[in-house]
């Protein structure tokens, strides 16, 4: 198929309800080459990503690949304004990896075990059915573009976009990662990118920007996958 308008294709492919009572959707628009998967709000704590998504679905654009959208995965953590989901979980420690491990219940506590949080499942379940063949997670606000897998590529193009530096590390431990599940021991692509703050927090050491601020940079970076 060739480059289609995605205003005529934006559906939801799949649903959950998470322990809150909080729905997550799974969006599909553009083309039918490669899978392109974004997801925002790993963290209720970092909701740019929220309203980038939505705003690039409400738009009109032009795509050979399907691009794949989880606008909210942690919507109970949102509404509370917390890193972790309704049950204190930090889904970026949760996942199914070798290197999971049982913590303290504090902001990055992983969960009683892998997989333990219905947004962890819907995820995992995602890939499984739709095998990504790139991944991109927005989070902050760390202003970088972190890599996991074959993504330094990719990472270095969205770098250019945003003005931030590639990091491969993101610099401390990070068992149960999705970056780790998906990208070191699956070998998709997975760029982790971490805009500048929007909302103050102890982790937010960069000056605050608004969410509209950050659009021409993520408009352009879906320019650069719909057709990657």
């Amino acid at each position: 198929m060739g480059i289609i308008d995605t205003a005529m294709i934006k559906k939801i492919l799949e649903k959950e309800k998470t322990s809150g009572g909080n729905e997550i959707h799974l969006v599909a628009t553009g083309g039918s080459q490669k899978n392109i998967l974004t997801i925002g709000v790993f963290h209720g704590d970092e909701p740019s990503g929220k309203y980038l998504i939505e705003r690039y679905l409400k738009g009109e654009y032009k795509a050979k690949n399907r691009l794949l959208f989880v606008p909210c995965l942690n919507p109970d953590g949102l509404r509370a304004g917390t890193r972790g989901n309704s049950n204190g979980v930090d889904l970026n420690r949760n996942f199914p990896t070798k290197n999971w491990q049982h913590s303290e219940k504090d902001k990055y506590f992983g969960g009683d075990s892998p997989s333990s949080e219905t947004e962890t499942r819907f995820i995992v379940e995602i890939i499984k059915k739709y095998k990504p063949d790139v991944i991109l997670t927005l989070h902050e606000p760390y202003r970088i573009v972190n890599y996991d897998g074959p993504a330094l590529e990719i990472a270095e193009k969205i770098s250019k976009i945003t003005k931030y530096d590639v990091e491969e590390s993101i610099g401390y431990p990070t068992p149960g990662s999705f970056g780790t599940y998906c990208g070191v021991e699956r070998g998709i692509p997975v760029i982790t990118l971490e805009f500048a703050p929007t909302i103050d927090s102890e982790d937010a050491d960069t000056q605050i920007v608004t969410p509209e601020s950050l659009w021409c940079h993520y408009e352009k970076i879906m320019q650069f996958l719909a057709d990657y």
